[in-house]
């Protein structure tokens, strides 16, 4: 375990003007984020079992219209899309786990400044301070 995790919420970056994390205020970010990730792993899996089970339907097809084919073609696309965007939160919901665990959470990945505590309230994936997110999204 890092220095940073050892010393608590208090130790966790903030931005000037900002209170001090709490070790309340950091365990409801964690609660939401274990949350979070339990959710996202039982979509996951779901969704990989309906994707598998339209792909062995789809085998079974064969005598379907070209708009059947287009529409079945269209909700697999959807589903695989659907559930590689919930990967990506589960990666990034790990990610904001492991960073509250080694103490580094609330740093910007990007500069090395505080995130801000009220952007990682709002979204406790955050990785970024406003001023890097913004250049990151322009480029």
């Amino acid at each position: 375990m890092a220095a940073g995790a050892r010393a608590g919420a208090a130790a966790l970056p903030v931005r000037p003007g900002e209170e001090r994390w709490t070790e309340d205020e950091l365990a409801r970010v964690r609660d939401s984020l274990d949350s979070d990730v339990a959710e996202l792993r039982v979509e996951i899996d779901k969704a990989e079992s309906e994707i598998a089970d339209r792909l062995r339907d789809a085998t079974g097809d064969a005598g379907d219209d070209q708009a059947d084919v287009g529409a079945k073609t269209f909700e697999r696309e959807h589903d695989i899309a659907l559930t590689h965007n919930a990967r990506e939160l589960l990666v990034q919901s790990e990610h904001a786990l492991a960073r509250i665990d080694d103490g580094t959470y609330g740093t910007c990945e990007s500069c090395g400044e505080p995130i801000g505590k009220a952007r990682l309230q709002a979204f406790h994936r955050a990785t970024l301070c406003v001023t890097c997110k913004q250049r990151e999204e322009r480029r």
